[in-house]
């Protein structure tokens, strides 16, 4: 998700402009498929739980070879690093929501980037981008990117788990602007003024 340099111009539509990354994109496509071919493993038992386990390597680098753009370095970029200088949650979550608003997905992945190296409550992080993903869009693709990154942090080493954050960070300063479909006609017939 992090190398993902998005969709190319001939697969562009109305709600999926050339470049982005929600939705159906090789970068999301592949986490949320090797999320459900692990757990599929994991609930299998004998040659089913192998079986899982190889078709779910073998999706993994068919949508490595997806004929895509791959970015030459992983987001974060350095030099969107070397102009954060917070080190408190809550600067470094306001300056997420407003990465998240303005669509600044290099910026809110070293947001996300720089949480996580301070040590901070991921939780915190949880909450902000979970408020996105069920607002947003995201080519319907938003909510289970977020339970595929939610899973995956948990079960991922403490060395690596950061990145499933980071990716989800740049997903959904992507995804914003877009909102849900059904969204507004929900909140009128909920009552719900916001």
């Amino acid at each position: 998700m992090l190398r993902d340099g998005g969709r190319l111009p001939q697969w562009e539509d109305r709600l999926k402009p050339a470049g982005t990354v929600y939705g159906d994109s090789m970068g999301v496509h592949a986490s949320d498929a090797a999320n459900a071919w692990r757990n599929l493993a994991r609930v299998s038992s004998g040659r089913n739980g192998f079986a899982c386990l190889f078709i779910g390597a073998w999706q993994v680098a068919r949508d490595r070879n997806y004929p895509g753009n791959l970015l030459a370095e992983p987001l974060p970029a350095r030099h969107h690093l070397d102009r954060l200088t917070d080190k408190d949650a809550d600067g470094l979550l306001a300056k997420l929501d407003d990465a998240i608003q303005n669509n600044l997905q290099g910026q809110a992945t070293a947001i996300v980037h720089r949480y996580g190296e301070l040590s901070l409550p991921a939780e915190r992080v949880f909450g902000t981008l979970v408020r996105y993903a069920v607002s947003e869009d995201g080519a319907l693709h938003a909510e289970k990117f977020f339970q595929t990154v939610w899973d995956d942090f948990h079960c991922t080493r403490p060395a690596f788990r950061w990145r499933h954050l980071v990716s989800l960070a740049r997903v959904t300063a992507n995804e914003f602007g877009v909102p849900a479909t059904g969204q507004a006609e929900a909140k009128e017939l909920l009552g719900i003024r916001s």
